[in-house]
């Protein structure tokens, strides 16, 4: 189907004609844009909010923790932000975990992890392991269910949530309970069909996404790590219950989706749903497309059924 007409109105916001291409933009300013998106937005109520800082293996990390309204011990979803590895913040996706937190009826906690180039791969990944081992060992402490921990993120943010699943496995650490990949970075190579498809003209193009992986893996090799590029992991079995969220105009299309079948051809559990007519990063317009709401919604949904099992 072709773009929908509230996608369409908020594409051209977004991206004025005269706009250069992303990855012509210093990412300092696409940094400030990223920030200033929507200054004045309403904030969806939660119980509480507490900004806290979990020592990381680089310093000090910050988080937020969001808390719904409920008795006793919720559940808990860690949640990393989208941007690329460069851009992004605990602002920039405050209205997606407070969603989330009254949606899935669980604690969410959103990491600020160190940014790239500054902080290239695999330094924010690193931060986002931390805060997970911290919120396991530290459960009864923050307030939470250490028992009921999944991951989630989207865009850069899903590849960090997929990265910290894979790696909570091979270290044998205490199990999550799902990974929530809303649109997720999964193949540094950008050889798909969706690449092709949707190269430019819906937001996120596909050399401002060749830009970001330079920043993110600096002098690494995406190749030779498959904690940067997931799609380089060759065993997928023993994993926790994925949720997986594409859209039809994103140059991410089809990685998210080929992980998803990789993921459940290896014995997971896994939900897969493409949103058609729009375009990456349409949950983080859930206040202004009813489409982004309603994978909101779904997401929340599948996080409360692992939260159950």
């Amino acid at each position: 189907m072709p773009l929908d007409e509230d996608s369409r109105h908020l594409l051209a916001i977004l991206t004025p004609d005269d706009s250069p291409p992303m990855h012509q933009v210093d990412i300092h300013v696409l940094r400030d844009a990223m920030e200033s998106r929507f200054p004045d937005r309403e904030r969806e109520p939660v119980s509480s909010v507490e900004d806290r800082v979990v020592v990381g293996p680089h310093g000090d990390v910050p988080v937020r923790l969001y808390r719904p309204e409920l008795t006793g011990t919720p559940p808990v979803l860690v949640y990393f932000h989208g941007g690329g590895w460069v851009l992004g913040s605990l602002e920039t996706h405050d209205a997606i975990c407070r969603t989330l937190a009254n949606t899935a009826q669980c604690a969410v906690i959103a990491v600020d992890y160190r940014l790239a180039p500054e902080h290239p791969f695999p330094q924010g990944l690193h931060d986002c392991q931390a805060v997970v081992r911290w919120v396991q060992d530290f459960a009864v402490e923050i307030g939470v269910d250490g028992e009921r921990v999944a991951v989630g993120g989207d865009s850069a943010g899903g590849n960090l949530a997929a990265a910290v699943a894979n790696s909570n496995r091979d270290e044998n650490a205490k199990p999550l309970c799902h990974q929530l990949l809303i649109y997720p970075v999964i193949d540094a190579e950008q050889a798909t069909e969706s690449y092709r498809e949707n190269a430019e003209g819906y937001l996120l193009t596909a050399l401002g996404m060749k830009m970001f992986w330079e920043l993110y893996l600096g002098k690494a090799s995406a190749s030779e790590s498959a904690l940067a590029s997931p799609a380089r992991v060759t065993d997928l079995s023993g994993l926790p219950p994925a949720t997986v969220i594409t859209a039809q105009y994103d140059p991410l299309r089809d990685e998210g989706e080929i992980y998803a079948e990789r993921l459940s051809a290896a014995g997971n559990q896994v939900a897969l749903r493409r949103w058609d007519g729009v375009f990456h990063g349409f949950v983080g317009f859930a206040d202004r497309l009813t489409k982004g709401s309603e994978a909101l919604i779904f997401s929340a949904k599948r996080l409360r059924e692992s939260f159950d099992a």
